[in-house]
């Protein structure tokens, strides 16, 4: 334990009744300063041992508050079914157990069908809480813009037109469909092989158009307990509705989208509720607002009749791999930032990656780029893109003969 530090010993005045007049002046004098600083010593003191005290009450303060805390019953969270006189349905979240309880006057004043509120453990509602977008829905959206622009995608410029006639020119220029007569497409579905731009194209999207933009794989839906899936699905189109004018992007989304079964199991079942919350949302009875949707996928041949009909997905644009032309142009985008010396022919080069994807180029420019910085030279010559193309093949005849069944390394 520590101690109070001791106080400083306290002047005396001895005084010689011999001293002379001057004399006794100047032992005043000396005692008086010393009396100064002594109660200079004692103020500062005096000042620390107020903020040490202050201090040392808030740290009560906040020991009383958890004391208190620690000893109060937790409260669970639960939705508002139902409403009758001075009644409520209640449900609770989690196991889902619905309970007929009584609501206080002032909260039965407040209180609306569907409205979260927090119960004890008699399931008496305490307390209105505040309207919930699910914190995953709000961490789905995209704060900074990606940092990828129509030319940096190359290969599929009619995909990029339609893509930008069907999410951004709504956006940007409604009243231009309002000339026409026709309503802008619902959703623009994009499906292909992996690797050829898909994402990147959404990404384009995200930093060319100054819409919300909220993005999310297919499995981030799938949830565990019932009735999670959907509500995650509800909250996401809820919270597109609040930064409207916004687009909504699910990568992957034959994850929740595939053709259903007649399987029995609970997980398949929680998969397919998520799937009709999701449809529900995008053709509902209530208009979407300035909200577009996109999604991706690279096995088009899973998903569900349903959701490929017109006015869900209005536009189907296939994504493949590019041509030739397309070839040499994404590798132009990729060696834009490289250092390649005078003699590389990209036009001869692409001739040679037939059936590569974008994203496999991108990987033969950085390969390229790695022979360089081995060699300890500035810039890429033809011979590193022609060693790079070596290396993936090997790595792709290698992938075959690990796996069977599989003819091609790339899909």
């Amino acid at each position: 334990m520590s101690r109070s530090p001791s106080l400083p010993d306290r002047p005396r005045l001895d005084l010689d009744p011999e001293m002379s007049d001057a004399e006794r002046l100047e032992a005043i004098r000396k005692h008086f300063e010393r009396l100064v600083q002594v109660n200079r010593e004692l103020d500062d003191r005096l000042n620390d041992a107020r903020g040490r005290h202050q201090e040392l009450t808030g740290d009560v303060d906040r020991l009383k508050r958890r004391n208190e805390a620690l000893k109060t019953s937790s409260l669970y969270v639960a939705t508002v079914e139902e409403l009758t006189d001075g009644e409520a349905v209640i449900r609770q979240h989690g196991n889902n157990q619905e309970v007929l309880t009584e609501l206080d006057e002032t909260l039965a004043e407040r209180v609306e069908a569907g409205d979260r509120v927090a119960v004890d453990d008699s399931f008496s509602v305490q307390r209105l809480l505040d309207d919930e977008t699910d914190a995953r829905a709000q961490a789905m959206e995209v704060e900074a813009d990606p940092d990828v622009t129509y030319d940096d995608i190359g290969g599929i410029g009619e995909q990029v037109r339609e893509v930008r006639e069907a999410v951004e020119d709504p956006l940007d220029s409604p009243e231009r469909f309002e000339e026409v007569g026709v309503d802008p497409p619902s959703g623009v579905l994009l499906h292909g092989p992996p690797g050829t731009g898909k994402t990147m194209l959404a990404k384009a999207v995200a930093n060319e158009t100054d819409a919300a933009f909220i993005k999310m794989a297919g499995s981030e839906l799938v949830r565990k307990f019932i009735g999670e899936g959907s509500r995650l699905v509800r909250d996401l189109f809820e919270l597109a509705g609040e930064r409207e004018p916004a687009v909504i992007f699910i990568d992957e989304i034959d994850a929740i989208a595939s053709k259903r079964t007649d399987s029995k199991t609970s997980g398949d079942a929680e998969v397919q509720r998520t799937m009709m919350q999701l449809l529900s949302e995008m053709d509902g009875f209530d208009e979407r607002g300035e909200v577009r949707i996109m999604a991706a996928t690279n096995r088009f041949d899973m998903l569900d009749e349903a959701i490929l009909r017109p006015g869900r997905f209005d536009r189907l644009i296939e994504v493949p791999d590019p041509d030739e032309t397309g070839r040499a142009e994404i590798l132009r985008i990729h060696a834009a930032d490289m250092s390649v010396a005078d003699d590389v022919d990209f036009d001869a080069l692409a001739a040679e990656l037939d059936g590569y994807s974008g994203a496999d180029i991108a990987a033969l420019a950085t390969e390229a780029g790695m022979f360089a910085i081995r060699d300890e030279r500035t810039a890429v010559a033809e011979a590193d893109f022609q060693d790079a193309v070596e290396k993936l093949e090997e790595a792709g005849d290698n992938d075959v003969d690990e796996v069977p069944g599989v003819t091609d390394y790339r899909y």
